[in-house]
């Protein structure tokens, strides 16, 4: 009897996958049409949980500021702390200011300066990663938690794995980043072999949002600004 009421249930949840289709391709194909219009964007990452008094936050809205006065617009994920001031900086700059919202228990709310016309809510993680990674040409890693980790390294794994273009892949603060660098380098590279030397490279370390500038205009002289795939 139990096995047949596990049968049951399991033939119900898999009816709901089938439907659940149609959803996450409306979420794909919305996003795909809004996002393919804004233009060249850099996305900057960082912790929620960032107070408006940390030096963190106003680090991130002059890196936005900055960004945005090069050319670029700044993509986030629309909620509080650092992804609000990196917002806030590209808005007040008078550039492009995307927001990727995605509805978090305790957590999630979309910030003031996300451009109206530029806020896309979604459902599911991995079609936000997608548009993240697709309609981005930088990534600019602040400190962050388990959230920014999560998009830190699946961009590192997808340049590693020619799934996407190489694009620049920012760590701002060394102080934050560069206990995390230096066990990549001792442990995963010289201590047990699981990356090549060459896959350091992915990632850049720096403290200034003038240094950011560099890399993204150094890597944008002799490549194209396009979608990653």
């Amino acid at each position: 009897m139990r096995n047949e009421q596990h049968y049951k249930r399991w033939n119900e949840i898999k009816t709901n996958d089938s439907w659940a289709i149609f959803k996450i391709m409306g979420e794909f194909v919305n996003g795909f049409e809004k996002m393919s219009e804004i233009g060249p964007c850099v996305s900057i990452y960082g912790s929620a949980r960032t107070k408006k008094e940390h030096p963190f936050y106003q680090l991130a809205t002059d890196i936005a500021a900055n960004i945005v006065k090069h050319g670029y617009g700044v993509i986030t994920g629309g909620g509080p702390g650092i992804m609000e001031a990196a917002n806030k900086g590209a808005f007040e700059a008078g550039g492009t200011s995307v927001g990727l919202n995605i509805d978090l228990p305790f957590e999630q709310f979309d910030n003031p300066y996300v451009d109206r016309d530029k806020n896309l809510n979604f459902d599911y993680f991995f079609v936000r990663k997608v548009m993240f990674v697709k309609y981005s040409q930088g990534f600019v890693v602040m400190p962050g938690g388990f959230g920014t980790l999560d998009e830190l390294f699946e961009a590192i794994t997808l340049i590693q794995t020619n799934k996407v273009d190489n694009f620049p892949v920012i760590l701002v603060c060394t102080e934050f980043w560069g206990g995390l660098f230096e066990w990549i380098k001792n442990t995963l590279l010289d201590s047990f072999g699981n990356i090549s030397p060459g896959d350091l490279d992915l990632v850049h370390l720096v403290d200034t949002p003038e240094q950011v500038i560099e890399i993204l205009d150094k890597f944008y002289d002799k490549n194209n600004l396009k979608p990653n795939f």
